[in-house]
């Protein structure tokens, strides 16, 4: 299979980067083709502009950016996306990435694409009992999980969240990393 991973952090040594890279590893260690997209390092803009929303789902009538995005997503059989849980949603860079990119006839509407798994990686300071407190975790998947991924027909998806990871020690974090690891053995 080949997967596209989206890493969206400000920083290469945070647990989030080394998440995405232990994903990566145990994904290729199978036979998985992995690339990696790390939306700071390549300095993407999240702005969606005008040029951006032709409204009629044709390739070529968006932005030389959002095609080339896109036929990076579109080559890949699924799309991981790893990030940190900001606001109980996405950071507005990886968001604005899925607004331009995710955009009607190209993940949705008419036309058809290539990604059939999803996985969204979600890295979390928040404690267990934090997220069941207005049952946030439910409210992320419906709105994650569901309202993209599903949303845009990729039914084989789910949301793993990593949690109490601001004050954890560093066989915790290790942990973490494994389990990562070990996701992307059996991805």
């Amino acid at each position: 299979m080949k997967i596209l991973v989206v890493l969206c952090h400000p920083r290469s040594d945070s647990l989030t980067s080394q998440i995405a890279e232990a994903f990566s590893e145990g994904a290729s260690k199978v036979g998985h083709q992995v690339k990696l997209l790390d939306l700071y390092k390549e300095n993407f803009d999240p702005v969606l502009r005008v040029e951006d929303e032709p409204n009629d789902g044709s390739l070529e009538n968006y932005s030389l950016e959002v095609q080339s995005e896109f036929e990076r997503l579109n080559n890949n059989d699924a799309v991981v996306m790893v990030f940190p849980l900001w606001w109980w949603s996405l950071p507005a860079m990886l968001k604005g990435w899925i607004d331009r990119v995710w955009n009607y006839g190209l993940m949705y509407g008419s036309n058809g694409h290539n990604v059939k798994k999803g996985l969204m990686i979600a890295v979390a300071g928040a404690t267990k009992e934090q997220l069941i407190k207005r049952d946030y975790e439910a409210a992320i998947n419906t709105s994650l999980n569901i309202g993209i991924l599903d949303y845009c027909g990729i039914e084989n998806s789910e949301i793993m969240f990593l949690k109490e990871t601001n004050k954890i020690t560093k066989a915790e974090c290790l942990s973490y990393i494994k389990q990562a690891y070990d996701k992307g053995l059996s991805f």
